[in-house]
């Protein structure tokens, strides 16, 4: 049977403390991605059920899958849901949808609930772009910036690299930070140059001092938060070439589970990001079963 070390384990989640059966007003949010999918179900504005199953082929039936999963054995059906939205690269595939929601405005507004108001920079680390969002104190977007088309794929391009190496994608971020200094990042141009130098990297006498795993991998995650700083740069405010930002940031999507990536974009801005709720891949669901 063949591993699949790039895959994040699928999961979901309900409360114990709410009586569903009791709420005013159940909204549920889809939001299917390329490389996964989430569910979030809300009572009367508070996290009931989520789920985040990987999307697979057909994204139709990854919006179903995830909504069941999301209900589980609480005893909810679709049917009781008042209302689902749905965004997402696959937004338009969610049958049921009453309203197929923006992901800008759903993830912002998802980035608040898991972080609070103080949350004032958004930056969604997800499977093929990475999206910085701007919110205004009451929740609407001010502006955001999106990376451009040749950072597309960064975050899908890891589970590549977790099979090469055989390091499951639960660990590749922290191996990456195991290293006495971090090497220089490979190519920050694409994902295309970046994959094969990073492997490239292996060969010895390759470069003049060898590499061993852990340091190929701070290379390459390296390279990954590099791309994301630049799309950061667009929207902070520059400081004879700096970047800086004033407010507390937020990190959602996959890779902000990611530390090798995350704990990078903090160094190199000099901030610590806020620590999310609840799974921070949940943004986009929470925010489309929020604005309804």
């Amino acid at each position: 049977m063949k591993y699949e070390y790039g895959l994040w384990p699928e999961s979901n989640w309900q409360s114990g403390g709410i009586d569903w059966r009791k709420a005013k007003k159940i909204s549920a949010g889809v939001d299917v991605g390329t490389t996964s999918t989430q569910a979030a179900v809300l009572c009367d504005g508070e996290l009931f059920a989520w789920s985040n199953i990987r999307s697979g082929i057909d994204f139709g039936y990854a919006a179903k899958a995830a909504l069941e999963q999301a209900l589980g054995a609480s005893g909810m059906k679709a049917g009781d849901i008042h209302q689902i939205a749905a965004t997402g690269f696959g937004r338009k595939n969610v049958e049921g949808a009453a309203q197929r929601l923006d992901d800008i405005q759903c993830h912002g507004k998802g980035a608040r609930y898991l972080f609070g108001k103080e949350v004032k920079t958004v930056v969604d680390l997800g499977g093929q772009t990475v999206k910085t969002i701007r919110l205004y104190s009451w929740d609407r977007v001010a502006d955001f910036k999106l990376s451009d088309k040749c950072a597309a794929g960064f975050g899908r391009s890891i589970e590549v690299m977790c099979n090469v190496f055989h390091v499951p994608i639960t660990e590749i971020g922290s191996k990456s930070l195991d290293v006495e200094k971090d090497p220089e990042p490979s190519s920050t141009t694409c994902y295309n140059f970046a994959n094969p130098e990073a492997v490239g990297l292996l060969r010895p006498g390759y470069r003049e001092k060898d590499f061993n795993d852990n340091e190929i991998l701070a290379s390459y995650l390296f390279t990954i938060a590099w791309r994301a700083l630049s799309t950061i740069g667009k929207i902070a405010p520059l400081d004879i070439g700096d970047i800086k930002l004033e407010e507390k940031v937020g990190f959602t999507g996959g890779l902000a589970k990611n530390p090798g990536i995350t704990k990078r974009i903090e160094r190199e801005l000099d901030i610590t990001a806020a620590t999310p709720k609840y799974d921070p891949m949940l943004a986009g669901a929470i925010g489309a079963a929020l604005l309804q």
